[in-house]
C-alpha cells in the first residue's frame, strides 16, 4: 500500500558559463525554455518540466542542486550543455546532490545550417563539445545517471525521458519507506532473514513488526457498515466465481477480508507506514489469512 504520492517535478539545468555575453545566454535561456515547453506539451511525460535559470558559475549551480535536494516535490534534475561549460564548476554541486539524474544530451536545432553559420552561432551551440565535457567529469566522479541521446522534439526521446522519470519517482518513494510486519520473521525460512539496521542505512527503509493481535484489535473495530460498503465494491469490480459454493456463505467470507483490508489500512495510516508484510504463520485472532485484503493494499 502506497499514500498517494506528492505532485512531483523534474527541474530542467541548462549549463553555460558567462564568457559568452548577455545576449548569447539570453537565447541559451530562451531555448530552454521552449525545450520545457515542447516537453511538457508532448503528452508524454508523466510529470511536469520545471525550467531553471542557465548554471553559469559554480556558486549557482552548487545552489540549485542543494535546493533540488531540499524540495520534496523535486524528483531529480535534467541537464543539458547547450554551450561548453567548464566540467570543473559542476564538481562541488554534484558531490551534494543526493537525487536522481539525468543527462539530455541532445541540441536545439535539428539540423547545421552550413549556409549561414558563423563564429557567433558556433559559440551559441556548442553541445556536442559541452555534453561530452560535462558526460566526462560525471564519469571521473562515478556520478550514476540516465543518459539521454537524440533529438529532443523526437517521440523516442520524450518516451525514454518519461520512462526515467517513473523510475525516478520510484527511486526518491523508495527512499524513505516506512514497512509494518506482521509478526515477524517466517519461521525456518532463510529469505525472510533480513538485517532491519542495514536495509535503513543502505535502502532508507524503516521495517517495524507488530504483534498481530494489535493490529487485530483494528481489524474488529471496523464497523459492519464499512464493511458493507466495501463488499458491495469487491463484487461490482471483480467477477466473482460462485460455482459449487453457497453465495451467501461466501460473501460472509469475503467480508472477513473486506473488515482485515480496512482495519490494516486505517492502522498503516494511523502509524505512518507505507508498506505492508504479512506472516502466515501467525495469525493471532483474525479469522482468515490476508488474501484479498493483502493484495489490494
Amino acid at each position: 500500500m502506497m499514500k498517494t504520492q506528492l505532485n512531483y517535478k523534474f527541474w530542467f539545468c541548462t549549463g553555460s558559463q558567462d564568457l559568452y555575453g548577455d545576449e548569447c545566454l539570453e537565447h541559451v535561456a530562451a531555448h530552454s525554455k521552449e525545450i520545457v515547453e515542447c516537453l511538457n506539451k508532448s503528452g508524454r511525460l508523466p510529470f511536469e518540466v520545471v525550467w531553471k535559470p542557465t548554471m553559469i558559475t559554480n556558486e549557482v549551480i552548487r545552489r540549485t542542486f542543494n535546493e533540488a535536494n531540499n524540495d520534496p516535490t523535486c524528483a531529480g534534475v535534467i541537464t543539458w550543455m547547450h554551450t561548453f561549460s567548464p566540467a570543473k564548476s559542476w564538481i562541488l554541486g554534484h558531490q551534494e546532490y543526493r537525487k536522481p539524474l539525468c543527462h539530455l544530451h541532445t541540441q536545439y536545432n535539428r539540423e547545421i545550417p552550413y549556409e549561414t553559420m558563423d563564429m557567433d552561432f558556433m559559440n551559441e551551440n556548442q553541445a556536442a563539445h559541452g555534453d561530452r565535457e560535462y558526460a566526462h567529469i560525471l564519469s571521473r566522479m562515478g556520478i550514476e545517471r540516465k543518459t539521454i541521446v537524440g533529438y529532443w522534439q523526437d517521440a523516442e526521446v520524450q518516451e525514454k525521458l518519461g520512462s526515467w522519470m517513473r523510475t525516478a519517482v520510484g527511486v526518491v518513494e523508495s527512499s524513505h519507506i516506512r514497512v509494518m510486519r506482521v509478526a515477524d520473521n517466517m519461521r525456518n525460512v532463510a529469505v525472510t532473514e533480513g538485517d532491519k539496521v542495514e536495509a535503513q542505512l543502505k535502502f532508507g527503509w524503516e521495517v517495524d513488526a507488530y504483534p498481530v493481535n494489535e493490529i487485530a484489535a483494528a481489524v474488529d473495530a471496523v464497523s459492519q457498515s464499512d464493511v458493507n460498503v466495501l463488499v458491495d465494491e469487491y463484487y461490482d469490480k471483480y467477477d466473482i466465481c460462485l460455482e459449487g459454493r453457497d453465495p451467501e456463505e461466501f460473501k460472509k467470507h469475503v467480508a472477513v477480508q473486506a473488515q482485515i483490508e480496512l482495519g490494516f489500512e486505517r492502522f498503516l495510516e494511523e502509524k505512518n507506514y507505507q508498506a505492508i508484510v504479512t506472516h502466515f504463520g501467525d495469525l493471532g485472532s483474525l479469522k482468515q489469512l490476508p488474501g484479498l485484503a493483502i493484495q489490494r493494499l
